[in-house]
């Protein structure tokens, strides 16, 4: 698919951004996180020169980097790029758009991941109020985020309010 699309519609159609960055995710998805990073760095730096830095598509093509930083145990790497891309999100797409949304649930979720869940908590909470309000209660973004809030409770001792949650 990369070959082609690099070959039908050059290197730096956006297209051909979406193909190699699918190829990131499916050897993120394998295990091959060295792999994965070196394609997600290159993305983003062509995201970035092709598109501009304030693009929707570089905005997740960098949340893809943190991800893939993640997944290779670099969080300390992750989270001020999940930082940037919330705040960018929120400045370019504004505070309700879902991607936006979703970029503050990795970054809460990155917090909880290295015990930082007095920071997640919060923010877990307003993802999860914001997306009931914009997506609907039943939307799986909204679902994921009611999840994800009640494992944060439990591993507070919170419960009660775990349960009301999951």
């Amino acid at each position: 698919m990369v070959a082609d699309s690099e070959r039908i519609l050059g290197p730096d159609h956006p297209d051909t951004l979406k193909a190699h960055s699918n190829l990131a995710l499916s050897y993120r998805s394998a295990g091959r996180t060295a792999d994965a990073i070196a394609i997600d760095e290159a993305v983003v730096a062509d995201s970035q020169r092709i598109l501009g830095p304030d693009h929707p598509n570089t905005l997740k093509a960098r949340g893809n980097l943190a991800w893939s930083y993640q997944c290779a145990g670099r969080i300390s790497e992750a989270i001020p790029i999940q930082e940037a891309v919330m705040a960018d999100s929120e400045r370019v797409l504004g505070p309700d758009h879902p991607d936006t949304l979703r970029a503050r649930s990795n970054l809460a979720e990155s917090y909880r991941s290295v015990g930082r869940i007095s920071e997640a908590i919060p923010i877990q909470e307003a993802v999860m109020a914001d997306s009931e309000r914009v997506l609907g209660p039943d939307h799986p973004d909204t679902l994921r985020a009611r999840s994800k809030l009640a494992r944060s409770y439990r591993s507070v001792g919170r419960t009660a309010k775990a349960s009301r949650q999951g």
